[in-house]
């Protein structure tokens, strides 16, 4: 049984802010002890990239922040749900209950504090130290390892949209051996533009030792191999914490000299680079920037377009995507965001003397639009987007499954009958084979691509939610807002969580 002394009270009421403790080192080492509280740590520093120096580090983030990685790290399952996008939901439920079940905070005073430290870190929970399986264990921390693996490539050190590297690797000559079943390789790969380099990234998470470690430094090891003409990054992150400790990273790293990057398959060479760590900064100069984010935003699209027009509202932001830019992380909070809050008290005051349709002219007069979102089934994570990324989604969908439908191995003819029995491995092998047919395809599909996203982008802007949701009415635009929501954005999407279930504090 959990103890006698773990209280049985709600979860607390707080901002949803944690310090992350973080390591930078040159390679594997054993775990540190307990220096995650008592090493004298730096202060961060805005960064786009590692900072000059080694050691310790205590960046603060948010709770938004955090579920912002898990939802979009990660395997691209779209392929399979072209036909039932009602599925989508189970994802993005699959991605962020580990976290919301077996995550707590607990207050901290390190020896050496930093300015402007928020006090709290992540830990446990008394569930997850007294009451699971050593198989739900596992799962938790694999999930726990993806999720603060992307916050700390995207969110803190500026890389761009990571992809998982069983699909293939980032230079297209390379692509088979990349896919491999026989080499142990890392999880993903991205672009980082401000280092001009790639990056092949290790997950791990959970009770990180140094045995671990060793072999995620060898999965690198071998993608690195692989990769060794091109000017590359290998990056180890380790997730680590065990029940009434912190949860810190240790980040290993090494720099592998090389040729530069190659511009992405397909693109065209007049096209502006998509710039450091979100896509969405550079949709107006960048196509493959503008598809990259429909890809990264495909699973929330089919949530929002697959939803019951009850669950569906729109929210208001200010117009102006620069508001929303990079400066720390990828979303912007709004309960701080002064514009936000003064354009959404002008609005509510003209509220009385309109109807919705009239209303939502209106707020588009004043400089505000508004973004879909509808609360995820199972979770309190409510998620949206623009209508320019909307409809860019919707063109992309419909592309996606017009090569689903001519597709020889993805259609559903080809799928081997039902009572065809096949083992674990040899499922996992046919959807793998899938994916990368499907992918192949995608990417002979871009340079035919980039203008009908284009154009369907900026028709979006134009464009009322009814014509784009193809139903009779309009979501219900709301302007008194939820006080248990805690929100964020980004200039192309929106993100909220439930303030009455962040991960509960320990007393």
């Amino acid at each position: 049984m959990i103890p006698a002394d773990v209280p049985d009270e709600p979860p607390l009421t707080y901002a949803d802010s944690f310090d992350i403790p973080v390591l930078f080192r040159n390679g594997p080492a054993k775990k540190p002890r307990r220096q995650w509280r008592t090493a004298k740590h730096n202060a961060w520093a805005e960064s786009d990239g590692f900072p000059v120096a080694g050691g310790w580090y205590a960046p603060t983030t948010t709770w938004r922040e955090i579920i912002k990685a898990a939802t979009e790290v990660g395997r691209d399952v779209t392929p399979h749900l072209q036909n039932q996008p009602r599925y989508a939901h189970g994802e993005l439920v699959a991605r962020v209950s580990p976290l919301y079940a077996y995550l707590g905070a607990h207050p901290v005073e390190p020896r050496h504090p930093i300015p402007g430290a928020k006090g709290q870190r992540l830990t446990w929970n008394p569930v997850y130290a007294h009451g699971t399986e050593r198989s739900a264990k596992n799962a938790a921390g694999y999930r726990l390892g993806m999720t603060m693996t992307e916050w700390a490539c995207r969110s803190l050190l500026g890389l761009g949209q990571t992809e998982h590297l069983e699909l293939g690797g980032p230079i297209p000559a390379l692509l088979n051996t990349f896919k491999d079943p026989k080499k142990q390789l890392p999880d993903l790969w991205g672009r980082h533009e401000a280092e001009a380099l790639y990056w092949l990234i290790e997950a791990k998470g959970g009770d990180v030792g140094l045995g671990t470690l060793r072999k995620g430094w060898a999965q690198l090891a071998a993608g690195s191999k692989i990769l060794g003409a091109y000017a590359h990054r290998t990056v180890l992150v380790g997730a680590s914490v065990r029940p009434g400790d912190d949860l810190f990273l240790t980040i290993d790293h090494d720099l592998h000299p090389g040729q530069p990057p190659l511009a992405p398959a397909g693109s065209d060479t007049d096209d502006e680079a998509a710039g450091p760590g979100n896509l969405e900064d550079h949709l107006g100069d960048s196509d493959d920037a503008l598809i990259g984010a429909a890809r990264t935003q495909m699973l929330a699209y089919l949530a929002l377009r697959s939803a019951p027009a009850s669950q569906l509202r729109t929210v208001p932001v200010p117009a102006d995507r620069a508001s929303r830019h990079r400066r720390s992380g990828l979303t912007t909070p709004l309960e701080d965001d002064g514009l936000t809050l003064a354009m959404r008290a002008d609005a509510r005051g003209a509220a009385p003397h309109a109807e919705q349709h009239t209303l939502r002219a209106g707020i588009r007069s004043m400089g505000l639009d508004d973004f879909l979102s509808c609360r995820i089934p199972g979770t309190e994570v409510h998620l949206g987007m623009s209508r320019q990324l909307f409809a860019t989604c919707e063109r992309l969908y419909e592309e996606d499954l017009a090569i689903a439908r001519r597709t020889p191995g993805l259609r559903a003819e080809d799928q081997p009958p039902a009572d065809l029995e096949l083992s674990d491995e040899a499922q996992e092998e046919q959807r793998l084979t899938q994916r990368r047919i499907f992918r192949e395809q995608q990417e002979e599909a871009r340079p035919r691509l980039r203008p009908l996203l284009r154009d369907a982008y900026e028709r979006g802007a134009a464009s009322d939610w009814s014509d784009l949701l193809r139903r009779p009415q309009e979501p219900e635009l709301d302007l008194e807002g939820d006080e248990g929501l805690l929100e964020a954005a980004t200039p192309e999407t929106y993100l909220a969580v439930s303030r009455y279930d962040l991960p509960p504090a320990r007393v």
